[in-house]
């Protein structure tokens, strides 16, 4: 079983310059994306070979958005956080499986002058709860844009960007840690424990060429299916947008 998901950055532009092409090769059997910046009737024909679509468009068009596409059929299908709060943005799936619950999520990001900062925490602490409300069900299977880089090893600049640049403040580094202590792994870093590994470069001061990035796309998994883990990777050479897709591989 193998899950790829990815930060499109606009998929109209995506299919446009035939950045999907690498799937291709990768064939994963869940396909998810976020910023679609697009609503299904926007897309023609969009991955044919994949017999199950959700979208979570933004209401506001041109932002923000997720989708998954699936070759197996979910027992059900959840969007949201819940029915009051956080609503449409279009930031977060959830599918329900047999053995676990795929959730793939856009994480607000806190903005310039980190003036969403207070709305990013406030974030952090919902989403925390609608995993661990899932997981009294069956394990949770969490991927996509969470906006923060972890530690200092997964951007290239820590020093700089410490509690002046949003992903990499020490409240968003909280939030994130506190997924952490409620027993999900960091699945990339059960594999790799180097720095130099990142899912996301700046279109500014040719950052990618420089690979002055940040790692910020994550796979976090409940503690109870490592033994399912077999790999978990990121494809830094798939270009198309300002992140790469990464990945899991489950037995």
């Amino acid at each position: 079983m193998k899950i790829i998901s990815w930060n499109v950055n606009g998929i109209r532009a995506c299919v446009k310059k035939k950045c999907l092409d690498f799937l291709k090769k990768e064939k994963p059997d869940i396909f998810c994306i976020q910023e679609t910046k697009a609503h299904p009737d926007q897309i023609d024909e969009l991955l044919s070979e994949y017999e199950y679509h959700y979208w979570n468009s933004a209401e506001k068009k041109g932002y923000s958005g997720t989708a998954i596409f699936s070759k197996i059929k979910p027992i059900s299908v959840m969007y949201g956080i819940d029915k009051e709060n956080h609503k449409g943005e279009g930031r977060i799936i959830n599918l329900e499986f047999k053995d676990y619950f795929l959730v793939t999520v856009y994480t607000p990001n806190s903005g310039d002058g980190l003036r969403r900062l207070d709305y990013r925490a406030e974030w952090d602490k919902r989403f925390l709860r609608l995993l661990k409300k899932l997981e009294e069900k069956k394990p949770v299977i969490l991927c996509g844009d969470l906006n923060v880089a972890h530690t200092e090893i997964d951007l290239a600049n820590p020093k700089s960007n410490y509690n002046k640049t949003a992903g990499y403040t020490q409240t968003e580094i909280d939030g994130f840690e506190r997924y952490i202590k409620a027993d999900f792994i960091d699945s990339f870093r059960e594999f790799n424990k180097e720095a130099g590994h990142y899912s996301y470069w700046s279109y500014r001061f040719n950052c990618r060429k420089k690979d002055i990035g940040w790692r910020i796309d994550y796979f976090l998994l409940s503690k109870k299916l490592r033994g399912k883990l077999k790999d978990a990777f990121i494809l830094p050479k798939v270009m198309g947008s300002d992140h790469c897709p990464v990945g899991i591989i489950l037995k």
